[in-house]
């Protein structure tokens, strides 16, 4: 998922924007380890409360960091390619599409046939929707940065009151598929397609943190940096707390007292993903705020493990996708399908994901930490989209 151009170490600030990125795609393994060994047993968007176990829900939970932080960081990055430090501003929109039409190529052909060894059906996910935001900043890129802003945050906002509408079949149905409505696009043909990542509360985001760019400027000091992300961070959670405490706005299934305490709080928690619901990026993106005002305090063996995966995130994308397809071929080999046609742990048996995680985080250091290296000294332009 590379999303920035190739740099040479930087500052602190810098690196804890590595250091974040990192750190999320480290907690995104969670989860795709879970959709290879738990995949008979998935969980619904929002998540089904009474039915799911805790483990299961809150490994789920954070996983939702993902997809926001890094989205958020792509805008974020763009606007630090755009305005290099000592040098005059470049041209950000040849960046943003050159990589977003790569990002969405990818999601079409390597990341699909990563998720199961064969394209049947082609499920645009969250490569396509950084891919398209990418091409959607690209387009929005000239106009003043209080606009973006502006937009961005009335897409975060404003997309939650049009749930639920869906315009007759036909060419506009289709349009709003793409960006607001988890559906089937194509369903007939030797090749079916399913929108899983409506794309538009992802470019909101993507506005959102490339309107934050200038607060990661040279000429902003890093105390101040830190308590503005910490401030804005806390005001993100404090709104989240009043629309979501109240059950006013921002979520599309209110919360309710469940048999218990810890049931009580699942359903306070269980946001929707797909797509994107405010109360979900309310939470998502003011944790991420507040981990990067963190990260830039930090440094220590754990930043700068997570900023190595987040020096080169396409190939690592790429490379946990097809570790994971291979080493579940294996598994399915050796053992049979034990979970009907699958190959999978029990319901009791979750703590085997986290093993099974934590096992492969050091397994794809290395070849990770490899590439990173070869792209800050090799002269090869294609590297640099990895």
């Amino acid at each position: 998922m590379n999303t920035t151009p190739s740099t040479p170490p930087r500052p602190a600030r810098i690196s804890s924007i590595d250091a974040l990125r990192g750190f999320v795609m480290i907690v995104m393994l969670l989860d795709h380890v879970r959709e290879t060994l738990y995949l008979h047993l998935q969980v619904t968007d929002p998540m089904t409360v009474p039915g799911t176990p805790p483990e299961v829900f809150f490994s789920r939970l954070a996983a939702h960091l993902c997809a926001p932080v890094f989205v958020f960081l792509t805008g974020l990055s763009a606007w630090l390619y755009a305005h290099p430090d000592g040098a005059p501003p470049r041209d950000v929109r040849g960046f943003l599409f050159k990589r977003g039409a790569l990002l969405i190529v990818l999601e079409l052909t390597l990341v699909n046939f990563a998720w199961t060894g064969r394209i049947e059906v082609i499920y645009l996910q969250v490569i396509w929707a950084i891919g398209f935001s990418m091409l959607a900043l690209a387009v929005l890129s000239g106009l003043p940065r209080w606009a973006l802003a502006g937009i961005g945050l009335v897409i975060v906002g404003g997309h939650n009151a049009l749930a639920g509408v869906l315009p007759p079949d036909g060419l506009a149905r289709t349009l709003w598929t793409l960006m607001l409505h988890r559906d089937w696009l194509i369903t007939d043909g030797p090749v079916r397609v399913r929108l899983s990542y409506p794309a538009l509360p992802w470019v909101g985001v993507i506005l959102i943190g490339y309107a934050m760019g200038p607060l990661f400027g040279r000429a902003v000091e890093a105390a101040r940096r830190q308590r503005t992300l910490v401030r804005l961070s806390l005001g993100a959670l404090l709104l989240l707390a009043v629309l979501r405490g109240f059950n006013l706005y921002g979520e599309n299934t209110s919360w309710l007292p469940g048999a218990s305490a810890l049931e009580t709080v699942m359903s306070w928690l269980n946001f929707t993903k797909y797509p994107p619901s405010l109360d979900f990026l309310l939470l998502t993106l003011g944790v991420g705020g507040l981990l990067l005002a963190a990260f830039e305090r930090a440094s220590n063996a754990s930043t700068r493990t997570f900023a190595v995966f987040g020096g080169a995130p396409m190939f690592y994308y790429l490379l946990h996708l097809y570790v994971l397809l291979v080493g579940y071929r294996l598994l399915l080999a050796v053992f049979g399908p034990n979970q009907g046609s699958r190959f999978g742990v029990d319901a009791d048996q979750f703590w085997i994901v986290w093993v099974v995680w934590l096992a492969l985080v050091p397994v794809l250091y290395p070849p990770v930490k490899a590439f990173a290296a070869y792209k800050r000294r090799t002269g090869g332009a294609w590297v640099k989209y990895f």
